[in-house]
């Protein structure tokens, strides 16, 4: 398919009246039939700028429904989104800006100053848009729109082109320098089969947008499915636990998708053992990993909630598991969806068949062309066929179900043996006192590589290394036994709540060799 309809228009067309986004902050509603006079009077501001078909535009903002509105303005421009790492410092965002030649920056309030600093002295134009409140000579895009003349009449619906770059989203960075994957009209479609085909959901359906928005999971999950659906999607500045429970306890959202901290979170949360869950009916997690005990938390509470997998790169949803067999498949992140092929490779090339365990690769409508102007990347990271490396290793039971092992390249090898990080992370969880836990492999003389372990302990509680270490030896292959424990009160994480291990390793490189120097 070389065209797909214009998604804003489309849905104005259908469901013009019914709401589409209410700004939580605000109490602000968008109806469909807004949402895309909006999208088309920021298209044409665009323009005015000089943006044209191709050329980047970067957004550096908190979750807002302009946001929305600016991604629909994007597909009916042409112009590439670039949205940007609010979290991140100008020297770290200056080179995603470079790499992407963006030519324009726009801004909310919250992020003006980093927006300045930013692009004082490259040539970007900048200009504030949804909540920005600017100083005097600044430029808001707004203004421009306003500055036009009047349209004649409705935009003619455009045809979209169903492979040509969207929006850009940078990897997370959990092994170093991002890399720009490319985001298209056919994987946001791709993508909303495959949610809304494993969890039903619908136009009836409402849901709450908190995750970031320079993130696949705060456009994707489950937002721009649901707007497709012609469902209403509730937009949150930020997660705050409390403001969640309160709408999940007034019966304001049915559909909620979440990254295990997310979930931690309302766990923790006081209100969290008196909050009638049943107007929920469908509860995803992806991002990493939702450790068993959590998910067994929630069970006794009457709340099935279904693990998922996917990747900036395929959307991201390829894996969800079913309420059904949740509760059973614990560790599981269920079948690969409807519009989605995997297979494991051995690590002699060969395909795996039935039960067993290889490097998960996925192929299908929703899986990325590549990286932006990185052919090298992109080639990289293709097998023959079409199929993505995904870089995991996944296990498939017997039933067809599967399981992520662990990352490929977090493996280490201890006197000859391979350890999975991931596994060992699993009993450390289970320990009454440890809230989460990360292991990675580091260099040791004798075994060549041993496990250091980082540990939050529960509120409350206190973690004993040595007796810890004890107790995972009636849990663990001796080599398998963390030889270093960290307790810490927090990890390194991205925006998907995964733990940046790089950044662990170097510091654990630095306590080395301080001690070292120490001695």
């Amino acid at each position: 398919m070389d065209w797909l309809t214009d998604m804003a228009a489309k849905r104005a067309d259908l469901t013009p009246d019914r709401p589409a986004f209410t700004d939580h902050a605000s109490g602000d509603v968008l109806t469909f039939a807004e949402v895309n006079a909006r999208a088309e009077r920021v298209a044409r501001a665009l323009a005015a700028l000089g943006a044209s078909d191709g050329d980047r535009v970067a957004v550096l903002c908190h979750n807002h429904p302009d946001f929305f509105v600016l991604l629909f303005a994007a597909q009916k421009s042409g112009v590439i989104l670039l949205p940007l790492n609010w979290r991140q410092p100008p020297p770290e965002l200056a080179p995603v800006l470079e790499q992407a030649g963006a030519r324009i920056l726009l801004h909310d309030a919250a992020t003006r100053d980093t927006a300045a600093a930013l692009c004082e002295g490259t040539g970007v134009r900048r200009l504030g848009f949804a909540d920005a409140q600017l100083g005097a000579g600044e430029e808001n895009l707004d203004d421009v729109a306003d500055g036009l003349a009047p349209a004649a009449g409705p935009a003619e619906p455009r045809r979209v082109p169903a492979e040509a770059p969207w929006y850009l989203l940078a990897t997370s960075g959990t092994t170093g320098a991002p890399k720009l994957v490319i985001q298209t009209p056919t994987m946001a479609w791709a993508n909303a089969v495959n949610y809304s085909q494993a969890t039903g959901l619908s136009g009836d359906d409402t849901a709450v947008n908190f995750l970031p928005l320079f993130h696949t999971a705060g456009i994707n999950l489950m937002t721009l499915p649901l707007f497709l659906a012609g469902g209403h999607s509730i937009v949150l500045r930020k997660f705050e636990a409390e403001t969640v429970l309160d709408l999940v306890r007034r019966g304001k959202i049915t559909a909620f998708f979440g990254v295990p901290a997310i979930y931690q979170a309302l766990a923790l949360d006081p209100r969290f053992e008196t909050v009638d869950f049943a107007p929920l009916r469908s509860l995803g997690c992806g991002g990493a990993p939702m450790p068993a005990p959590l998910l067994r938390t929630y069970l006794a509470r009457g709340v099935t909630v279904c693990n998922g997998m996917g990747m900036t790169e395929t959307g991201p949803t390829v894996f969800l598991a079913d309420a059904a067999r949740a509760p059973q498949k614990i560790g599981s992140v269920g079948k690969a969806q409807i519009l989605t092929e995997v297979r494991l490779v051995a690590p002699d090339g060969t395909v795996v068949e039935g039960a067993g365990e290889g490097e998960l690769q996925i192929r299908g409508p929703g899986v990325t062309p590549g990286y932006f102007e990185n052919p090298k990347a992109t080639a990289e990271a293709f097998a023959e066929g079409g199929w993505l490396r995904s870089g995991d290793v996944a296990r498939r039971d017997e039933d067809g179900y599967y399981a992520i092992v662990d990352r490929i390249k977090d493996m280490y090898i201890s006197g000859g043996e391979n350890v999975y990080p991931a596994e060992v992370e699993k009993v450390l969880v289970t320990h009454p006192a440890v809230l989460d836990a990360v292991v990675l492999g580091v260099p040791d003389d004798k075994w060549g590589e041993v496990g250091a372990a980082y540990l939050i302990p529960r509120p409350g509680m206190t973690v004993d290394p040595a007796a810890l270490v004890t107790w995972c030896r009636e849990r663990l292959a001796g080599y398998k036994v963390p030889r270093h424990i960290e307790i810490v009160e927090d990890l390194p994480r991205t925006a998907a709540g995964k733990v940046q291990k790089h950044i662990l390793k170097m510091q654990h490189a630095e306590t080395g060799k301080q001690e070292r120097q120490g001695r």
